[in-house]
């Protein structure tokens, strides 16, 4: 059984999440903990925020108690509904990356809603919260829209860098059930790689673990060509590897994880090694 933790914010609840998180107990029992963090005043958060860049500071009053209660009951009543083993956290104190960053150490799975997380906070999108508790998670993340399919297909992003690799297998260790799903590992030629990089290596590893698996190289790395690669597939699943790291690639960086974190399109695993 795989412990998953499911992150709200201050009053937003993910209903995209719960439903991603029953989709999941469907497949095999998880234990679910509620982390339900409260709204961040931002004078006394944490000084990671890059000194509040493209953020404002919440009156206290936007801290609506009766609200988080609201969302603890819901989240309760679907978990016995669709008989889920469930845990809840409360925090009363702002500090909600450094709170992310311990529940993610006793987790298997962070499970976030991209359309919901903190966004009211900052103009970029992803805001920056949710780029924080993306790069800080101490365990692989899931970000989900509120409104997809489950997923009946995967997409795996591979540039030949180890994170690329690493989310490959974390995600086929975490979830053997959806590894069986019909899979594509998608490359994007560069001038220094025109073919698959590692081919034989790369896979070696894939083929034992994704059994029915495609391969397609891309002739551009823009957002247009890996968006139009996916059409006609609205039940995908993303998996990258890190996010907003020095090492990742502009492609999977900037256009591939940011952009369908962005346009809501399809949940996106994600995941680094350190």
């Amino acid at each position: 059984m795989k412990k998953i933790v499911i992150a709200f914010d201050g009053t937003n609840y993910s209903s995209g999440a719960m439903a991603f998180a029953v989709g999941l107990n469907k497949l095999s029992p998880i234990l679910l903990a509620g982390s339900f963090l409260p709204q961040i005043y931002l004078s006394s958060s944490w000084s990671y925020a890059v000194g509040g860049a493209g953020l404002y500071n919440p009156l206290l009053e936007d801290f609506n108690a009766e609200a988080i209660a609201e969302h603890v009951r819901r989240f309760e009543k679907t978990c016995n509904s669709e008989g889920i083993e469930w845990r809840v956290h409360q925090y009363p104190y702002d500090l909600a990356i450094p709170e992310i960053r311990k529940e993610t150490r006793f987790a298997d799975l962070l499970l976030v809603g991209g359309e919901t997380f903190y966004r009211h906070y900052g103009m970029e999108r992803p805001n920056e919260y949710l780029r924080m508790a993306l790069q800080e998670a101490e365990c692989p993340v899931m970000v989900v829209p509120e409104e997809f399919p489950f997923p009946d297909r995967t997409v795996l992003a591979y540039d030949g860098s180890e994170d690329s690799v690493y989310a490959i297998r974390q995600f086929a260790l975490l979830f053997p059930e959806l590894s069986k799903m019909p899979a594509t590992l998608v490359h994007a030629a560069s001038k220094d790689h025109s073919g698959l990089p590692e081919k034989d290596y790369i896979l070696e590893l894939v083929s034992r673990h994704y059994p029915d698996l495609t391969v397609k190289t891309l002739e551009s790395t823009t957002k247009k060509q890996l968006g139009e690669s996916l059409k006609g597939h609205p039940s995908s699943l993303l998996v990258c590897g890190a996010f907003g790291r020095t090492d990742i690639s502009m492609m999977f960086r900037r256009s591939f994880a940011a952009g369908a974190i962005i346009d809501h399109q399809f949940p996106i695993f994600i995941a680094h090694r350190s």
